[in-house]
């Protein structure tokens, strides 16, 4: 038999909390900020680091603060 050697791959989580109001905003970014799961100022969620993940960040990067964070 065999041994395999497996390896775990550090997967980079990034962690986006919702710093400013959605009030008066564009109806996309009001939605943007929705689909990343936040709902009031101070919500924080996990997301893994993908570029939908990231292109989401960009389009409302006034309106939250991102962090990385190992998983």
């Amino acid at each position: 038999m065999s041994k395999r050697k497996v390896t775990q791959l550090k997967v980079t989580q990034l962690k986006v909390t919702q710093r400013r109001s959605v009030i008066d905003r564009p109806k996309d970014q009001k939605d943007t900020v929705r689909r990343l799961g936040l709902h009031r100022i101070n919500d924080a969620v996990i997301k893994e680091d993908r570029p939908e993940i990231r292109g989401m960040i960009a389009k409302v990067q006034h309106l939250v603060d991102v962090e990385e964070v190992e998983a």
